[in-house]
C-alpha cells in the first residue's frame, strides 16, 4: 500500500449509503490508502482515502443509516475533519428512476444532478406546505452544485456527442477483478429490466416482480448499447413505490428519479436507476447497479482540473 497523502490533498468528499456501495466505490480507486487513523473528537464517520486519477477522494458510507438526515450528518462531520482541504462533495448511490417520453430510462442507467429551471438540481420532493385544497406546495430546493463540477459535467456531455464513453471499459474492469466481483457486478439479462404501466398495482407481499402480470408490461425497443446518463433534477424524499405516485411528482417537478439522502445537502448528486418507483426493490438488481454511478463519477473526475483550490482559498482570504 501506497503512503498515506496529507489530509489537505484530499479536496473530494464521495458519500455512500450502503455496503455494497462502499464496495463498488473502493473498486474503482486507483490506489486504496486504507482507512483514516486521526480525525476530528466529533466526526463518528469511518473513512477510506484513496485515488481517482490525479484526484485524492475520502470515501464514507452511512453502513445502511440512511434517510433524509443521515447524509447531512455525515457531511458535517467530513468537514470537521477535512474542513482545510475539502472542496467538492459527491453523493453517489442508487435511485428510483422516471421514466418518460423525454427520457428512455432503463435499469442501470446514470441520473446526475443538474441545474433546471429554477431548480439546482435536486428538489425536496415532500418538504412544502399544504394548500386549502390539500394540495402539497413544494418549498425545498437545495442549490446548485459548485461551478467547477457543473463545468466537468458539460464537458462530459460535450464529448457523449463525438466520442465513445470511457465508463463502459471501467464497469467491465471492476466485473472481471475476481471471482466475486464477477457474481456482485455481472449484468443481468435485459429480461430483468422491465417497465409496467403505472396503473398496475404490484401484487402485496412479493419479494420480486416475477409473478407480475406480463400483459401490464410497457413495451420498449431492445436496447443494445451500455447504459446512459441522464442529466436533470434528482427527487430527494421517501421511497416511492407507486406507479400513479411516480408519474405525478414528475409532472409536477419534472424529475428523473427519487432517492433518499439529498435532502439537506448542498453538493453533486449521482444516482443509478436500480428501479422504476413504481413496484418491489428487487434486491439483486440493486446489488448488480451499484458500480456504475460510480463509475460515471470517475468519468466526471476526468474532466475535472487539476486545480490549486488551497492556493485558490488562500488569495480569496487575502
Amino acid at each position: 500500500m501506497m503512503p498515506c497523502p496529507a489530509l489537505d490533498e484530499f479536496q473530494i468528499g464521495w458519500i455512500c449509503a450502503l455496503p455494497i456501495e462502499a464496495a463498488a466505490a473502493q473498486e474503482i480507486f486507483d490506489e486504496t490508502f486504507g482507512a483514516l487513523e486521526e480525525q476530528d473528537d466529533a466526526d463518528s464517520n469511518i473513512y477510506t482515502l484513496g485515488r481517482i486519477g490525479r484526484h485524492y477522494v475520502v470515501l464514507t458510507c452511512l453502513g445502511g443509516n440512511y434517510g433524509m438526515t443521515s447524509a447531512t450528518t455525515a457531511a458535517n462531520h467530513m468537514t470537521r475533519t477535512f474542513s482545510k482541504s475539502l472542496r467538492i462533495g459527491l453523493l453517489v448511490g442508487i435511485g428510483g428512476g422516471i421514466p418518460s417520453a423525454a427520457h428512455d430510462m432503463r435499469l442501470g442507467d446514470i441520473v446526475v444532478s443538474h441545474p433546471t429551471g429554477t431548480c439546482g438540481g435536486v428538489i425536496q420532493c415532500h418538504v412544502g406546505k399544504i394548500e386549502r385544497d390539500g394540495k402539497l406546495i413544494r418549498t425545498g430546493s437545495l442549490n446548485s452544485p459548485p461551478r467547477l463540477l457543473l463545468a466537468a459535467a458539460a464537458q462530459m456531455r460535450a464529448a457523449e456527442l463525438t466520442d465513445d464513453p470511457c465508463y463502459p471499459s471501467y464497469i467491465e474492469e471492476i466485473i472481471q477483478r475476481s471471482s466475486r466481483t464477477r457474481q456482485t457486478f455481472c449484468r443481468p439479462s435485459q429480461e430483468s429490466d422491465r417497465l409496467f404501466h403505472s396503473q398496475y398495482e404490484h401484487p402485496t407481499g412479493e419479494a420480486t416482480c416475477e409473478g407480475c402480470s406480463a400483459e401490464r408490461e410497457v413495451e420498449r425497443e431492445e436496447r443494445h448499447h451500455e447504459p446512459l446518463p441522464h442529466y436533470g433534477i434528482i427527487a430527494s424524499g421517501n421511497i416511492i413505490k407507486h406507479g400513479g405516485t411516480r408519474d405525478r411528482i414528475q409532472r409536477e417537478t419534472g424529475a428523473l428519479c427519487f432517492e433518499m439522502e439529498a435532502t439537506g445537502l448542498m453538493i453533486g448528486s449521482i444516482a443509478g436507476i436500480y428501479y422504476f418507483s413504481s413496484c418491489l426493490l428487487r434486491q439483486r438488481i440493486a446489488r448488480i447497479r451499484t458500480s456504475w454511478p460510480g463509475v460515471a463519477r470517475r468519468e466526471i473526475g476526468g474532466y475535472l482540473q487539476n486545480t490549486d483550490w488551497g492556493a485558490q482559498r488562500q488569495k480569496a482570504q487575502k
